[in-house]
């Protein structure tokens, strides 16, 4: 089994970090080959409309723009599984994150029948990390981001969406203009919840790497 883990945060070391280096670890806990991936450190453009891959006489399922997302989508088209986390901003995980779907999945979506081209089973598990309290995501956000699960669905596989809510964003609130957050409920959210999202993405990643 081959795992692509990849962060779609600009942070390297906070909150969807950890998440996708626990998810990491739960899959290597089952015997799985990964590969972490730092989106935002790749030099690449979402969907550039060029239409090469819907050319008659072109191989279906493939991305033919070059660029530093090339060999990161052949890997997860040719991987078991596939861990990816973004931030939530103002609804909407982050424009990499999108970028990276619209190159993936675009490839793969049959312009004749509206069908998939892949014929492999990649599983997915997408984390989403957040400011906004879980109720929140469930009565405001939830519904919205299920286009992502609709979009991962042309990898045919097993499709997993865990929200971490609530986080906290900085070490120190009192230093930025966040007179509406604070610290110490945010703190104690990080300790009595941070730990138990930690174990769910070790589940997760363990769960879809299976061999």
């Amino acid at each position: 089994m081959k795992t692509i883990v990849i962060n779609a945060s600009p942070r390297k070391k906070w909150n969807t970090a950890e998440i996708m280096q626990s998810a990491q670890k739960g899959a290597e806990s089952v015997g799985a080959e990964t590969k972490y991936v730092n989106l935002y450190d790749l030099s690449f453009k979402g969907c550039r409309s060029c239409l090469i891959c819907k050319l008659k006489d072109k191989t279906k399922g493939k991305c033919y723009w070059r660029d530093d997302l090339s060999p990161l989508i052949e890997e997860i088209l040719d991987s078991d599984a596939l861990l990816i986390g973004s931030p939530i901003y103002f609804g909407e995980p982050t424009s990499e994150f999108r970028a990276l779907v619209e190159r993936l999945i675009f490839c793969l979506l049959s312009y004749d029948d509206g069908s998939s081209y892949f014929t492999g089973k990649v599983n997915v598990g997408i984390f989403y990390t957040m400011n906004a309290p879980l109720q929140y995501y469930e009565e405001s956000m939830k519904d919205d981001l299920a286009k992502n699960e609709f979009l991962f669905s042309f990898l045919n596989g097993e499709i997993v969406t865990y929200p971490v809510c609530d986080t906290i964003q900085v070490s120190k609130y009192s230093k930025y203009n966040m007179a509406g957050f604070s610290q110490e409920a945010k703190e104690k959210q990080w300790v009595l919840q941070f730990p138990k999202d930690l174990e769910k993405a070790f589940e997760i990643g363990a769960e879809l790497s299976k061999i």
